[in-house]
Order: C-alpha cells, then sequence, then structure tokens
C-alpha cells in the first residue's frame, strides 16, 4: 500500500520547537505587548540582519508589505505599476488599492518570474514603480532589471512574499529594491502563527514612512500627519518569527535538498519539466513546481492517490474576473498563460523525506503511464 504525503506539513515544524513557543507566548502575555512592542522590534533587528538591510518593518501581512511600500513612495491614482500576471493576486491588489493600475509584462518560461527584455516596451509617463516577483523561492534577474528602473528613475520593490533567504549574485531577496515586501503566512519558509508580514529596506527615510503609515498615520500616539492605516505586526507573531528565524537557513537548505532529489528522481520521466535553478542565485524552493501534460487530470489523480499536489496559479491575474476592466483578452501573455495550464506543485517542506519523496514520485510516474495508456 503506497504512503500518503500530505502538501505541507505544519505539527512536523511546530512540534520540536512547541515548548519554545508556548514559552514565549507567555512572555507576551506577562508583558501585556499585543500590538507592536518590543517583540516585534527585535524581530525586525533580527530579519533586517538576516537579508542583508538596514531596516525591517513588522506590518499585518504580505499583502500590506506590498501595498505601504508603494504608498510610502507615493504610488496613487492615476499611476502604473509594472508587475507580472503570473503570480497570486496579492500582488496586483496592493497596487490597485494604491489607486494605481497594474500593467503587466510576460515572464521568462524557464524562471517563471519577470522578462527583463519586456519591461522598457510597458514603461508609460504613468509608471511610477517595478514589482518583480520572486516566484516559488528563485529571484528574478534583478541586474537588468535594475539598469533599467535606474536608466527610468523607477523604484523597485521586490515582492519577495516566497523567497525569504533567496540569493541573487550573493545578495538576499528584499535588498537589491529599494524596499522588499516579505509574507509570513503560516505557509511560507518563515511562516507566523497567523497573518504577518514585513518591508526591507536600505532607505531610512522610506522606513519611517511606512511606519508612520501602518500606525494610522501617527508617529506620536494620538497626532497623524497623514491618513495610514492599522497594519501593526501582533507581539506574538514577532516572538514565534525570532524563534523561527533562527532556523530559516537551515530549512532552506533541507528544502534544495528536497528538490535536488525530486529532480533526480523525475531526470527521465517522459514528459516532465523539472524547474529551472537560475545561474544568478540560489532558490529556496518555497514550492516545488513541475509542468506536466494534462495537468488536471494528473493532479485529480494524485490527489486521489493520497498525494497533496496543488496548482500555484490556475489563473493568470489577468485573466481574473476582478482584473476583466484592464480588458486583456486571452493571448495577452502566452508565456503565463502557458504556464498556468502546466504547472503542478508536489509536497514541499522541510521535513519531507526520502521515502516521502519517493512515494511522490512514483505516484506520478503510475498517473502519466496511465494516462499514456488512456490516451
Amino acid at each position: 500500500m503506497s504512503i500518503k504525503v500530505p502538501f505541507l506539513d505544519l505539527r512536523a515544524q511546530h512540534d520540536p520547537i512547541r515548548g519554545e513557543l508556548l514559552k514565549v507566548i507567555e512572555e507576551v502575555i506577562d508583558q501585556n505587548a499585543f500590538a507592536g512592542g518590543p517583540f516585534v522590534q527585535r524581530f525586525e533587528t533580527d530579519f533586517a540582519a538576516f537579508c542583508g538591510t538596514s531596516h525591517a518593518i513588522g506590518v499585518s501581512n504580505g499583502t500590506d508589505a506590498i501595498w505601504l511600500a508603494l504608498l510610502a513612495l507615493g504610488v496613487g491614482p492615476g499611476d502604473e505599476v509594472i508587475t507580472v500576471p503570473a503570480t497570486f493576486i496579492a500582488t496586483a491588489e496592493a497596487i490597485s488599492y494604491c489607486g494605481a493600475t497594474p500593467v503587466f509584462v510576460d515572464v521568462d518560461e524557464e524562471t517563471q518570474t519577470m522578462n527583463p527584455a519586456l519591461i522598457e516596451a510597458a514603461i508609460t509617463p504613468r509608471t511610477k514603480a517595478i514589482v518583480p516577483v520572486h516566484l516559488y523561492g528563485q529571484m528574478a534577474d534583478m541586474d537588468p532589471l535594475m539598469a533599467i528602473a535606474k536608466k527610468h528613475n523607477l523604484p523597485v520593490v521586490e515582492d519577495a512574499c516566497q523567497a525569504h533567504g533567496a540569493e541573487y549574485k550573493g545578495r538576499k531577496a528584499g535588498s537589491i529594491g529599494i524596499a522588499g515586501a516579505f509574507s509570513f503566512y503560516p505557509g511560507k519558509n518563515l511562516g507566523a502563527l497567523g497573518e504577518a508580514g514585513a518591508v526591507t529596506t536600505n532607505d531610512a527615510d522610506l522606513a519611517a514612512k511606512i511606519r508612520v503609515l501602518r500606525e494610522h498615520g501617527s508617529a506620536e500616539r494620538y497626532y497623524h500627519s497623514k491618513i495610514g492605516w492599522n497594519a501593526r505586526m501582533d507581539g506574538i507573531q514577532g516572538a514565534a518569527l525570532q524563534i523561527k528565524l533562527r532556523r530559516l537557513a537551515a530549512g532552506n537548505a533541507a528544502r534544495r535538498a528536497n528538490a535536488e532529489r525530486y529532480t533526480a528522481l523525475l531526470k527521465d520521466v517522459s514528459g516532465v519539466i523539472t524547474p529551472t535553478v537560475a545561474s544568478y542565485g540560489v532558490p529556496v524552493f518555497h514550492l516545488y513546481v513541475i509542468r506536466v501534460p494534462e495537468r488536471d487530470r494528473v493532479l485529480a489523480e494524485l490527489n486521489k492517490r493520497g498525494i497533496g499536489a496543488a496548482i500555484h496559479y490556475p489563473k493568470p491575474v489577468h485573466l481574473q474576473e476582478a482584473y476583466s476592466n484592464l480588458g486583456l483578452a486571452a493571448g495577452s501573455f502566452p508565456v503565463a498563460e502557458k504556464l498556468a495550464n502546466e504547472i503542478l506543485s508536489l509536497p514541499m517542506f522541510p521535513e519531507l523525506t526520502g521515502e516521502q519523496t519517493e512515494a511522490v514520485v512514483a505516484q506520478l510516474k503510475e498517473v502519466l503511464d496511465s494516462l499514456a495508456v488512456a490516451v
């Protein structure tokens, strides 16, 4: 009988540190440090050091991290922000909630990140920023992207919500653009015990603006210089994240080892395209995403067999009903659309065992063989 493999196993992550987490939660309760406060501040210091930036500003989630970074840069109504359609909708939502319009450019088929060769054609007099997405834990090709941004005097906000600890030519995600946005949703490489996020930056003025925006536009309580928002990080999340941050590098290394095992096992499997690891960086495999023919049928069969596969993401943002007002029909971004029909995320988490990866691949081979016979 084949073993079942979950897509994600948070219990395996939390059980070994349960005692530490409960202890620090008690400390937060004892100090009544629930909204912001010293536990968040200590995590901000540690996370900035981890990312190689001068500042990290804890916020309520990853969507707010992108949104507040753009707001602090002055993005507003009538502006355009360049990003990609192959991402979770939050990237575009953050742009929209500034009052700006997301302008999409297609992705590179191998890395599935922003294609720098397509950026300049998308720039208009209304372009106010560029938001590349470090998808699945691999960074976008930042050097050519930053060169274009510099040429046109455009700030770059890295959507690093899936790339905690990923590297580009020795530099960490979130340290190359003027700001980086991170999500600490529980399933991320660095996950909170609920919702949380952060913005990283080396720009002291930008950091100060974001801190004001997350506190209802207030640097001093009850005195408001701007119209801001309630986007503080909870004290319990800051405390838990500081503990889990100490294990992030080891967790990322385990993810890479799991990815290497998958890739080796899938090397000669007909029809399967394994992830490309770009020569410029070190990915952290938030997700291990292959490409297969008849993806929907493969997914359904794997799930029936107890293999927790998933799709990230089945429909590009420009084809979502929420963005139908942009008038972007099918065919507008052919690479993103092609990928959306083929991508399949296999189970991926640091505690994944060799037996589990072998079981996933064995079941995948059986499913592909059965579909080939059926055809």
